[in-house]
């Protein structure tokens, strides 16, 4: 045994009466000690354990239980904790990447401006050379397809075709255009303004909210009326019937140019009763509700693909938004005579609804791209795509016009707009004498002058955002093409591709030549890898040959910004 087991000397009485219960006591610790340490077989115990690490608490340390009863009442203390809290310190190099990305972020946020407004610059140009098309070029292609119908009998029946697809379709524009140009006289501007004048402020702001709804359900179905239109009057007669016929179809598109151009005119209206009320409580309520878009779009979940399609709406809806202004600004104009100092009355109102339109969609992408973490860098990739619908327009084996092409796109529907238009500066400008008609003639060709030097810079323009997205090789592959005439029900060997299954509508290599049958609003595809993704996803037929379903639901579901149009113009669409 152990020292401690040594034979002790006996105590005396007095002793034992004292400290007997003392050496019992330190008897029992000790065999207390002797249990919880097994003993090995020389007697000596095993080494004790490190002692176990003290954990971190609210910037304290646990201690033990023994320097917790030796610890003083001023280690509690207030002025303690309050030294702790002005001396303790942190690394934010710990956690390096998250700071990076925040940082990151706010430099994303502070470059949205810059990328967003270059973006919309470019689409407002784009919507204001389709816009300029309809009052400068569809004149001139309507009066030259008249002439061939005319001077028909001095060519002779060699062709199969009275006129050209695109010189029918011209023709179907210029007259809807004209139609609905005299149906809009019997619409009295001011009658509509009294009457809306009259209205409260809050019924007019509900009625303003009414109207921008119905615009946009208005732009969605629009261009399939008008396409559906142009598609069943130059389709090969030579198939089966499978439509109603191309006078309703023509009616149908008159009717909805006519009532979507009264209801601009109705917007116009109640805009230019906000310009003229006295204490401008409408106009600051109709700008409020541009700030009630922040809220309805920012806390949503957005893909790059939606982001596109919002974008597209904006441009549409700025470009709508000056059209609107300049026919407000025309009417009061020439309610004062045309005295220039009235102008400087409303440019202040005018500077402001800008302003105010300028500064919601700045907040509003600037957040959308913060919560969804995408970069500014997207904005350049959307200028592409909307510069890669010019190029292809540009080219022989193009299947649709630009303007119709833009307003797939954007939603962006010029009729309606130009009717609108050409009756307002009719009824506010009135033209007499020599001198005036020749003013007329000037104007119109400096507006042919703006067109086509338009034109040429957004194409310059186009070309290089192309090539710097790399998006030549869609532009510049063989296209393979077939004889005009043929069923496309029937698949064929055209879908085939060496590198992966691309689809590709079968056109001519004119464009005066009528292409083969191919489905409303579906454009025709250039052949490239099968890593590309194209204006449309294929029909259905074509998916049956091309890919099995599997590999289909996953390529639908990411698609291509060239495959955004403005089916989803009515926003935030998720799909």
């Amino acid at each position: 045994t152990g020292p401690e087991y040594a034979p002790r000397a006996p105590a005396g009485r007095g002793e034992a009466r004292r400290g007997g219960g003392g050496s019992q006591r330190r008897h029992r610790r000790q065999q207390e000690g002797c249990r919880g340490e097994p003993k090995t077989l020389w007697g000596s115990s095993e080494p004790q354990a490190a002692p176990q690490q003290r954990t971190e608490t609210l910037g304290f340390y646990e201690s033990d239980r023994g320097r917790k009863k030796k610890r003083g009442l001023s280690d509690l203390s207030l002025l303690r904790f309050i030294s702790a809290e002005l001396t303790r310190g942190y690394f934010l190099e710990h956690n390096e990447a998250k700071y990076t990305e925040r940082r990151e972020r706010v430099y994303t946020c502070m470059r949205i401006p810059k990328e967003l407004e270059k973006l919309m610059f470019f689409g407002i140009f784009l919507c204001l050379d389709a816009f300029l098309y309809i009052f400068t070029l569809l004149p001139l292609r309507v009066f030259l397809a008249m002439f061939r119908f005319i001077t028909l009998p001095c060519y002779g029946l060699r062709d199969r075709r009275l006129l050209q697809p695109a010189q029918v379709c011209d023709m179907l524009k210029g007259v809807i255009l004209v139609i609905c140009y005299f149906m809009m006289h019997y619409v009295d501007y001011s009658m509509m303004y009294h009457l809306i004048r009259g209205q409260s402020v809050i019924k007019l702001y509900i009625i303003y909210n009414m109207l921008e709804v119905a615009d946009r359900l208005f732009s969605s179905f629009g261009q399939d009326i008008l396409d559906a239109l142009y598609w069943t009057a130059t389709e090969p007669k030579e198939r089966k019937r499978a439509h109603i016929g191309v006078i309703p179809h023509f009616f149908m598109a008159v009717l909805y140019v006519f009532l979507h151009a009264i209801l601009i005119m109705v917007q116009a209206t109640t805009l230019n009763v906000a310009f003229n009320s006295h204490n401008k409580s409408l106009l600051t309520i109709m700008m409020s509700n541009n700030f009630v878009e922040i809220k309805g779009s920012v806390f949503k979940k957005f893909e790059k693909n939606n982001l596109f399609q919002m974008s597209n709406s904006d441009i549409k809806e700025r470009f709508t938004n000056y059209v609107l202004l300049l026919i407000v600004c025309l009417r009061n104009m020439e309610q004062f005579s045309w005295n220039p100092d009235h102008l400087w009355v409303l440019f202040p109102d005018v500077c402001m609804v800008v302003a105010s339109e300028i500064a919601v969609d700045i907040v509003k992408h600037a957040f959308i791209t913060k919560f969804n973490d995408i970069t500014a860098d997207v904005y350049s990739e959307y200028r592409a795509s909307l510069a890669f619908d010019l190029v292809s327009s540009r080219q022989k084996n193009a299947y649709t016009d630009y303007s119709d092409s833009v307003s797939r796109r954007m939603g962006f529907i010029p009729l309606p707009l130009a009717v609108l238009l050409i009756r307002v500066v009719t009824s506010s400008i009135k033209v007499q004498g020599v001198l005036a008609y020749l003013c007329v003639v000037l104007f119109y060709c400096g507006l042919i002058s703006l067109k086509v030097l338009n034109s040429i810079v957004l194409l310059g323009k186009s070309c290089q955002y192309v090539k710097e997205a790399k998006m030549e090789e869609k532009l510049f592959n063989p296209v393979p093409t077939a004889t005009p005439g043929k069923s496309a029900g029937k698949p064929q060997s055209m879908f085939k591709s060496t590198h992966g299954i691309s689809t590709d509508e079968n056109r001519s290599t004119s464009v005066t030549n009528q292409p083969v049958h191919q489905k409303d609003n579906t454009p025709s595809l250039l052949v490239t890898s099968n890593s590309d993704q194209f204006l449309t996803t294929p029909d259905g037929e074509e998916k049956d040959i091309s890919q099995d379903s599997s590999e289909l639901k996953h390529r639908s579901s990411k698609k291509d910004l060239l495959e955004i149009d403005r089916f989803t113009i009515c926003g935030n669409r998720i799909d």
